[in-house]
């Protein structure tokens, strides 16, 4: 059997990546806690077609930060000048916190928006990787209906 690290570094440069098979992958993953987030990591997404990707590369993410449990950047984005800033306007006009939160039966990580009826959840491939699934109302978001699949690298 393909260890999870192989299995995520899979999915993560396919040219495609199924719905499903990252869902085996995240129920396959340890949980996170809040205090094992904090910092600032580089960000990604999985190719799964999901609209999020598109809006994202629109408004040059880089990642995310989070500097304690009640100050999160969900939208670090990259300026004109390559400087990175917090996009609140594309984040719905606020930041994020961190709570654990169950999802799929589990207490993982997980960042709540400020202004949006969504949430990040975060589960650990590594001490340095990270898993996200972000759901909740996506259609009022963005809208969808489906979930989005992410990754995050946490940034010397």
């Amino acid at each position: 059997m393909i260890d999870t690290r192989a299995r995520f570094e899979a999915l993560r440069t396919a040219d495609s990546a199924d719905p499903t098979d990252l869902d085996q992958l995240w129920a396959d993953l340890d949980t996170t806690t809040v205090p094992e987030v904090l910092g600032s990591w580089r960000g990604g997404d999985f190719a799964t077609g999901h609209v999020a990707s598109q809006v994202l590369t629109k408004v040059r993410w880089h990642g995310k930060r989070f500097d304690g449990p009640l100050a999160a950047v969900p939208l670090l984005c990259r300026d004109d000048q390559d400087e990175l800033y917090s996009n609140k306007e594309a984040g719905g006009g606020g930041e994020a916190s961190l709570w654990p939160v169950e999802f799929r039966g589990e207490v993982t990580a997980t960042m709540v928006y400020d202004r949006m009826p969504v949430f990040d959840h975060f589960k650990k491939v590594d001490d340095d990787t990270l898993m996200g699934i972000m759901n909740g109302k996506l259609s009022d978001a963005f809208g969808i209906d489906d979930l989005y699949y992410f990754w995050l690298e946490r940034e010397a």
